[in-house]
């Protein structure tokens, strides 16, 4: 906790052996150290940074540093020697092996290290640790961070839309439509007020004439988040047009996001009658749990389910949505009136098939690995990425750098490490075709679909069969 967005910062207390007294001595503090010899204090209230006595209350006002006048000197080659030699202790103390794969850790530091002398950039000795460190060839060896040049960053606007070049002007071939009622996919041109449709031209920002000799984008610079006066119009020659005022975006990464789950969705359902339940799982961590759980309970009711994990970044390991995907129907409950209701309620019955990619990986590659351990059904695309041994982050670099000294692998009931650099092959190999792609088809989609058919078609889903009311007056009551 600290100050700021995330909360009102914590409260420090400090407790007195000999007396066996609890005393408070600050609120609001984001961050604290004691100083080694334990005199001093240093803590952050709000923005300011603070040095007091340990032993007596701060007096208002007193110790505050003024951090804005800091400046701290560095020797850089001295830093990159001692960041290089600093990795090697890392992955010596952390790495989920200790024999390192094999890997002779001293012999290979050794070798590289002439290296380092020649290094004249943060981004050289980044190369370097990459070159270095694969060799323990694993997969969450991440490198990143460190003391790199910032330079300042202009936001271009944009207005979650494709264009199109038509007679001198640009026009709108499409417009996302996003969740207007969610900020992160806030879709600029469907607010109310502004509803610009495919087939409106673009014809002015800020009052300035826009022509297709000129980048679009140009127009928008600097204006993520601010309001900007667009004029639209269905007339290439301005006639008929209107002015109407948005606020661009910085990314349309997940307008478009969504526009590609969304059109999955409509497409299995309209490729299976209904049929079918579409489910897209991004990741494995908070965002991808509730993906799955937007998508999957709210489609229980179908005959069977497309689990789509293609591009699946990773997280935890999602044994959660595997457990729910494998729940076997245990009775139903009936009502007077009304359908007979299954229990347990929240799942899906009815086969399931699961589409895998490339680009999967990490919790990505658990997934398919514990859909496939539990036979729930078929994997269709093509084999995962193959990283299963997590990395949590290895102290950092003195520079704010890090590198990662994978640390926790998995391995399975038969006493072997499971799918580190083999990764999770498909049953139903299906490529990715550019091509198809281009003319709006998805091979890979188009299979599962036809798969999961094929399979209700062989077994379809029984009815309830509720059985007869009992008679007890005659003699007819149920058994168990």
């Amino acid at each position: 906790a600290g100050d700021g967005p995330a909360g009102p910062g914590l409260t420090l207390h400090k407790f007195d052996l000999e007396k066996r007294k609890f005393d408070k001595v600050l609120d609001g503090v984001g961050a604290f150290e004691v100083s080694q010899n334990g005199e001093k204090m240093l803590y952050r209230q709000g923005p300011q940074w603070i040095i007091a006595p340990t032993m007596t209350p701060p007096k208002p006002g007193e110790g505050i540093l003024k951090v804005g006048d800091m400046e701290v000197a560095v020797e850089p080659k001295a830093e990159w020697q001692q960041m290089y030699h600093e990795i090697w202790r890392s992955e010596r103390d952390f790495f989920y092996d200790p024999g390192a794969h094999g890997l002779d850790l001293n012999a290979v530091e050794k070798q590289y290290e002439p290296y380092v002398a020649a290094v004249a950039h943060r981004s050289d000795l980044t190369y370097l640790f990459q070159e270095v460190l694969n060799q323990l060839t694993v997969g969450h060896m991440f490198i990143f961070g460190g003391d790199q040049p910032r330079p300042n960053f202009v936001s271009g606007g944009l207005l979650g839309a494709d264009y199109k070049l038509e007679n001198g002007r640009y026009r709108f071939a499409k417009v996302y439509n996003g969740e207007n009622w969610n900020p992160q996919l806030r879709a600029p041109l469907t607010q109310p007020g502004v509803n610009v449709k495919p087939g409106d031209y673009l014809l002015a920002v800020n009052g300035r004439d826009v022509r297709a000799n000129e980048s679009v984008y140009k127009f928008f610079e600097s204006t993520a988040g601010k309001q900007v006066v667009i004029r639209v119009g269905p007339n290439a020659d301005g006639s008929a047009s209107r002015e109407v005022t948005v606020v661009p975006v910085a990314s349309e990464g997940g307008l478009r996001n969504l526009d590609w789950i969304e059109g999955n969705r409509r497409k299995v359902d309209q490729m299976s009658g209904g049929k079918l339940a579409y489910v897209y799982v991004p990741n494995t961590g908070g965002s991808g749990y509730a993906s799955f759980n937007r998508y999957f309970f709210s489609q229980t009711q179908k005959d069977g389910a497309l689990i789509d994990e293609r591009f699946n970044s990773g997280g935890a390991l999602a044994d959660y949505i595997v457990e729910y995907l494998n729940r076997s129907l245990l009775n139903y409950i009936s009502f007077r009136d009304g359908r007979d209701i299954p229990t347990p309620l929240g799942a899906i019955y009815g086969p399931k098939a699961m589409l895998i990619n490339e680009m999967a990986g990490s919790g990505g590659d658990a997934l398919p690995w514990y859909f496939r351990k539990m036979k729930i059904g078929p994997l269709i695309g093509k084999r995962t990425w193959g990283g299963l041994v997590a990395s949590f982050p290895a102290p950092q670099l003195m520079d704010g750098g890090f590198v990662t000294a994978p640390d926790a692998a998995i391995f399975g009931l038969n006493g072997q490490w499971e799918v580190e650099n083999t990764g999770v092959g498909p049953d139903v190999e299906v490529e990715f075709d550019p091509a198809a792609w281009r003319q709006g088809r998805d091979p890979q989609l188009d299979k599962a679909v036809e798969v999961l058919l094929s399979e209700i078609k062989k077994n379809p889903r029984a009815p309830s069969n509720r059985p007869a009311y009992p008679n007890y007056h005659n003699g007819q009551g149920g058994k168990n």
